[in-house]
């Protein structure tokens, strides 16, 4: 499939883009294309090497159904699925959903590995299994599916790439750091210390020259300077909790964050950081993901065993999913046709397959022991700021 966007805003002034720019992102030269210039309408100053900003009105513009870069579309459609009591990957057919491959992640210690999230790289060819206890990352080859090499990396739990695509930051969680990692090379480039318990989960500003964390045991966000690679800011939230997933709006104006013992999504103010509201969706609130075409918001409720749906234009409550005998609904993402919503069951050994028009549960796939951070890949995007799939 050609790879081409189209930016349709009203009286938008629009760009041609250069060839040069998507081989600086992808390798390949595609069609002409019509994107906005680095400096838009929006006033954004971005982070130099930054791919321009689509749409300022919805960030996830190039992550629609059949947007798929030329880089990774003949890699075939898989679920890999990080088992982190078992220390293993299960790989998902999406299309009858069942468990086609398998492996057991490399052993240097008597102790558990860990593996927590599978992600992909910002160029989106390759992935990662992020292995927090093992201190290691393990490469997936998404063109074959096979395991590739696994290279020493100080405590991943997480990982995300800087929007110009030079650093892999990995939240060293129990180390109480985010280390800004080469993101070719994965050599250290520097250790920033965080001064809070549990850093986790990121997103990025609109024009990627900061980031908001969330610190998830002690009840508080932190904000760091991309450029300058380091903390400048902390936040306590209210209600208090333990934060989790945290995601930008479409429309780039509010960070949401997932409490799991608050029960609901806080919204943040990035630019002064300022919390500005709180909603209520469900015991356990975990993950976020948007659905493809950035009408709603999907929050995980993992305590209570059903999803939540927030209407993105209102900030309002659209409805709620809940997992027939309930479930435990983590982390994972959308389908790359949006039709889907893929959840592993961290606590029932089992990943959630719901039909997004509707809420039914299509399937409940038995996989290892305490399935985490799942990636559905490839997925749309020009490319990958890291965790299981944020994709701009």
């Amino acid at each position: 499939m050609r790879f081409s966007y189209r930016l349709v805003m009203a009286g938008a002034v629009v760009f041609l883009a250069s060839a040069a720019l998507f081989v600086h992102q992808n390798g390949v030269s595609p069609a002409p294309r019509l994107v906005r210039a680095a400096s838009n309408s929006a006033g954004l100053n971005l982070l130099p090497g930054m791919p321009p900003v689509l749409d300022p009105n919805n960030l996830y513009s190039a992550d629609a159904p059949g947007m798929i870069s030329p880089v990774i579309k003949n890699f075939p459609t898989r679920v890999y699925v990080p088992n982190s009591k078992s220390d293993t990957v299960d790989i998902i057919d999406p299309n009858t959903y069942k468990i086609i491959g398998h492996f057991a992640l490399p052993k240097h210690t008597r102790g558990l590995l860990e593996p927590q999230h599978v992600v992909p790289s910002w160029d989106l060819k390759q992935l990662w299994v992020a292995q927090d206890l093992g201190n290691q990352l393990t490469l997936i080859d998404p063109a074959t599916g096979k395991e590739g090499k696994t290279i020493p990396v100080d405590d991943p739990y997480n990982m995300y790439y800087t929007p110009d695509g030079k650093y892999a930051l990995v939240m060293a969680e129990r180390m109480k750091r985010i280390d800004f990692r080469d993101a070719h090379t994965m050599q250290i480039v520097n250790k920033v210390p965080v001064n809070c318990d549990g850093v986790n989960h990121a997103d990025f500003s609109p024009d990627g020259r900061y980031m908001l964390a969330t610190c998830e045991f002690s009840n508080e966000m932190i904000k760091v300077d991309i450029p300058n690679q380091k903390v400048i800011a902390h936040m306590k939230l209210e209600p208090k909790g333990m934060p989790q997933d945290c995601r930008i709006s479409p429309d780039g104006k509010v960070f949401y964050v997932a409490n799991m013992e608050a029960n609901g999504v806080h919204v943040i103010d990035g630019d002064s950081f300022k919390q500005i509201g709180f909603i209520p969706t469900g015991k356990g609130a975990h993950g976020i993901y948007f659905s493809r075409d950035s009408k709603y918001m999907y929050v995980s409720n993992r305590d209570e065993g059903s999803v939540t749906l927030i209407d993105t234009a209102t900030r309002k409550i659209f409805t709620k999913w809940v997992i027939p005998g309930h479930g435990s609904p983590d982390m994972g993402g959308v389908s790359a046709d949006g039709k889907s919503l893929w959840l592993s069951g961290r606590y029932n050994s089992e990943v959630y397959v719901f039909d997004t028009s509707n809420g039914n549960l299509r399937a409940r796939i038995h996989v290892g022991e305490q399935p985490h951070g799942l990636c559905f890949y490839p997925q749309p995007g020009r490319y990958s700021l890291g965790h299981t799939g944020n994709m701009r």
